[in-house]
């Protein structure tokens, strides 16, 4: 959307939402219609028909006043200032109220073909996008601190260690294995939600954004999704891969302070075997966002992965192509998809964060906007 169409939808106190089809504006006015009564929606004031596209009408809940931030701009400013912390806990607070609602209120077991499907069963079926990210090509991974690429296929030949934990990377194997787990026929407990709980599609104070996949979605997937996002996707890979979807979709669209590093790497090749040691550096804003939403959602699946495994790996696999990415990040990328299908990883093993290192307090403090 240009300046001058921006300002145009502030004066008006409206956002217009394009969509490609009616059936999908329909469908995504259906979702919003059946989470207005249950949770902070903008209103959706009506839809506007052109011959090559829809567009949705909403309230904008930032030209009203309603909302200031997004999920992602308060968590970026809780890095920067522990001051920020109490806003950011309140928020999270009200995001996973509203998700163990939805499932308490009106979940039920259904199998995954009566879900909201885009995310998942789009994702995960044969042809879809999986496939042709990593099954219809031998992607190489230039790995890093060596002179050494190896493809995918070559890398399922390996065996890893990582931070001490030995672990297999076959994502092949992975993938086959997700279809079974999220085969249509699996009955799952799923709620009605929003969908995609992500930090630009939560506002602050709390508003929920985007309907497009509102409907009936798992407890798990939702819980994946939003813990995924926060770990990875929001405070690393979104604003390194997609730089011009994080400038567009935040307010304050800050620069990361932190992200993912392997420190060591050591290559057997007689052996067939790689050792690496990493850090999954955060900010203290992010790191206790996760830590908060792990105990506001996931207390019930007990110590392990096993609710959310699949979606997980899903999520892992199924955002950023990894053609795009370096071999340092897809190496990350791959050692946290094998500790999601490990069965001896701990909810909060698989989350641990560790502090941004040598985080200068000029770093801390600086781009902090006066609204904070």
């Amino acid at each position: 959307m240009s300046a001058t169409a921006r300002r145009a939808t502030a004066a008006t106190g409206v956002f217009h939402k394009p969509v490609a089809t009616r059936e999908q504006a329909d469908n995504e006015a259906k979702g919003h219609a059946r989470l207005a009564s249950r949770i902070a929606v903008p209103a959706l004031r009506g839809q506007i028909a052109f011959p090559d596209r829809q567009i949705l009408v909403y309230e904008d809940v930032f030209a009203t006043g309603r909302c200031e931030l997004l999920m992602g701009d308060v968590i970026a400013l809780a890095d920067r200032d522990p001051a920020v912390q109490p806003r950011l806990a309140r928020l999270v607070d009200g995001v996973c109220a509203d998700l163990r609602a939805a499932a308490e209120e009106t979940g039920k077991h259904v199998p995954l073909a009566e879900c909201v499907p885009d995310l998942y069963l789009d994702r995960i079926r044969p042809g879809g996008r999986l496939d042709h990210w990593y099954s219809r090509r031998d992607l190489p991974i230039a790995l890093p601190r060596t002179d050494t690429t190896l493809t995918l296929r070559e890398l399922a030949d390996f065996t890893l260690t990582a931070n001490g934990r030995p672990l297999t990377l076959d994502i092949a194997g992975t993938i086959e294995h997700l279809r079974d787990a999220l085969a249509p026929d699996r009955r799952l407990r799923a709620g009605l939600t929003q969908g995609d709980p992500t930090e630009p599609n939560i506002a602050d104070p709390l508003c929920w954004l985007d309907f497009e996949f509102a409907g009936r979605n798992t407890v798990a997937g939702e819980a994946a999704n939003l813990l995924w996002y926060l770990m990875a996707l929001g405070g690393w890979l979104v604003p390194r891969y997609q730089p011009d979807v994080y400038a567009r979709t935040l307010r304050l669209a800050l620069p990361p302070l932190a992200r993912p590093r392997i420190e060591h790497l050591e290559l057997h090749r007689p052996s067939r075997h790689i050792d690496v040691r990493y850090s999954w550096n955060t900010g203290p804003g992010r790191a206790a966002a996760i830590t908060r939403v792990l105990e506001g959602l996931c207390t019930g699946f007990g110590s392990g992965l096993e609710e959310i495994r699949a979606f997980l790996a899903l999520r892992v696999l199924g955002v950023i192509p990894p053609s795009r990415l370096t071999g340092h990040d897809l190496l990350l990328v791959l050692i946290k998809l094998a500790e999601s299908q490990d069965p001896q990883t701990a909810l909060d093993t698989f989350f641990a964060t560790a502090p941004a290192p040598h985080l200068h307090p000029s770093e801390r403090n600086s781009n902090v906007p006066a609204t904070a």
